[in-house]
């Protein structure tokens, strides 16, 4: 691989048939039951990159396959399910263990067997496809079934003979997977609540202190990307996991802290307004006027008006 760049794999074919995987009925979608195969795959240590959707549940006792996406690694060792879009970066790394029980779906699906249906712009509105590998989902063993359950009338469809009634069905099974996927998600950021709770802690200090005097002159307000790096947290988990606890998006959580900051200069200081812009980092007073009274229905002035009436009285 020159220059350690990934390999472009360019056909669901080309990437069967370099896993040892069975060739595809279909050129645009292959669904592979793992538990049916005679032989486990080969795992090849690569780096890749594909132009079509990856959507796995695995589940392998004692052969440990490991996938890694950036710099995060996870062993398929119990049920878990993640979401790959067209472009994105991973490679497969198998470690050589005696296999006893093996079980899975994968499901390989080109963007083009969606053309001209909902899905096809829906798709990528699903948040999961840009998780990080640590940020699997983790399937309880009725959420296992539920899942399993829709691959395997994927494949019953996908195996049958091809009409015109085939695409539809197999795009709206998809769909609905795509959407137990979801809520499974959203029940995950609610029950593993001891560890998400601590994020969300770990964020308030974080913008606490990229909030301060000096950190604000030195890096400017802090973006999802910022916060969510120093979190070892993909942006699109970070935002999905918050939405579900607190109501309010990464974003939003930042808002809403250079809004109290503002309130507390506004309050306590005699700064002028594009003075407190400048200082919360903001480029153009403007955007940062337009901000406090999107956020507050008020304008700064206003708010300081209101505020030091109430002082008086």
């Amino acid at each position: 691989m020159a220059g350690n760049l990934p390999l472009k794999i360019k056909s669901i074919h080309e990437l069967l048939q370099l896993k040892g995987l069975p060739d595809t009925r279909h050129p645009l979608i292959s669904v592979v039951n793992i538990a049916e195969l005679k032989q486990l795959p080969k795992y090849v240590n690569i780096v890749a990159t594909t132009n079509f959707y990856f959507i796995g549940m695995s589940k392998y006792t004692q052969y440990c396959l490991k996938m890694k996406y950036g710099q995060q690694e996870y062993d398929f060792d119990k049920g878990v399910m993640n979401f790959i879009a067209p472009g994105q970066v991973f490679n497969f790394i198998a470690d050589q263990v005696e296999e006893i029980n093996r079980s899975g779906w994968l499901l390989l699906l080109h963007p083009d067997f969606l053309w001209n249906h909902p899905l096809a712009l829906k798709i990528r509105q699903y948040e999961f496809f840009d998780y990080a590998v640590n940020e699997a989902l983790f399937l309880s063993d009725y959420e296992e079934q539920t899942i399993s359950g829709l691959f395997r009338n994927i494949e019953q469809e996908y195996s049958t003979n091809i009409d015109k009634f085939s695409q539809g069905i197999i795009i709206s099974l998809i769909e609905t997977l795509l959407k137990y996927s979801e809520r499974f998600y959203q029940r995950q950021f609610i029950t593993r609540n001891i560890t998400h709770h601590g994020i969300v802690s770990q964020l308030e200090a974080l913008l606490e202190k990229a909030f301060s005097k000096e950190a604000l002159e030195e890096n400017g307000v802090p973006t999802v990307k910022d916060i969510s790096g120093q979190l070892n947290i993909s942006p699109n988990y970070l935002s999905g996991l918050l939405k579900t606890l607190t109501g309010n998006s990464t974003q939003q959580h930042i808002q809403e802290k250079i809004i109290e900051k503002a309130k507390e200069k506004l309050t306590m200081t005699d700064l002028s307004v594009n003075e407190i812009a400048f200082e919360l980092g903001f480029e153009y007073p403007q955007s940062f006027s337009k901000l406090f009274r999107t956020k507050t229905n008020i304008s700064p002035l206003e708010f300081r008006k209101s505020s030091r009436f109430i002082e008086l009285h």
